[in-house]
């Protein structure tokens, strides 16, 4: 493990850099390949455990049709820091399985349980079933603000967090199925986040809002 890194700047061309073991820059400048000069020294702060209270109700997530293994991975690193209990994984979503999705999840695939279902609906179905409170992150008529649901969250509810493919969004079928439809309200000129770091605000605003 890592335990120390390096500040680097070149007097060449002025670049400030850090350097670490094993990093594929060398103490020669990235920018200029001029020789670089260590202007400071410090230890790497490794993570310390710090136990704070997991979300009054059940979380999980369902990925329907999520085509970045990126994405994917960062979606298990929030899901982890959040304390959802449980990601589905559906369709054409790639799972831990994917090197690029363990790469991205930094090994919280490994503290986020997971399944894997063919088909979002047949899944989402059953945990309907099950008493689940489905939610949807998605740009629609019918959609209200992450900050006001019309449907309130309770210590003893189960609630499924839905996020759909970059393009198309989540399965219609699937949004006819679900009990909220929300939207994370922007300013931007842009219409929508990329899917995982919209998933990462939807899960901490429900994780978060319980009454």
């Amino acid at each position: 493990m890592t335990t120390s890194y390096e500040i680097h700047q070149c007097p060449n061309c002025g670049l400030r850099y850090p350097l670490t073991e094993g990093h594929p820059f060398g103490t020669r400048c990235p920018s200029c390949l001029g020789d670089t000069e260590v202007v400071l020294t410090r230890r790497i702060a490794h993570e310390v455990e710090t136990v704070y209270p997991p979300p009054s109700f059940r979380l999980e997530g369902l990925l329907d049709n999520i085509r970045s293994a990126w994405n994917v991975g960062s979606i298990f690193r929030s899901a982890d820091g959040f304390g959802l209990s449980h990601l589905h994984l559906c369709g054409i979503t790639p799972t831990p399985e994917n090197e690029s999705v363990a790469k991205t999840s930094l090994g919280s695939e490994k503290t986020v349980s997971w399944t894997y279902h063919k088909n979002a609906i047949v899944a989402a179905r059953k945990l309907k079933s099950k008493g689940y409170q489905l939610f949807a992150l998605e740009d629609d008529a019918r959609a209200v603000s992450i900050h006001h649901p019309s449907t309130a969250l309770r210590s003893t509810q189960e609630v499924l967090l839905i996020a759909g493919n970059e393009v198309t969004g989540v399965d219609p079928e699937l949004l006819e199925m679900c009990d909220e439809i929300i939207f994370i309200p922007m300013w931007g000129r842009k219409k929508s986040f990329n899917v995982a770091v919209a998933f990462s605000i939807a899960a901490f605003t429900l994780s978060t809002s319980s009454e």
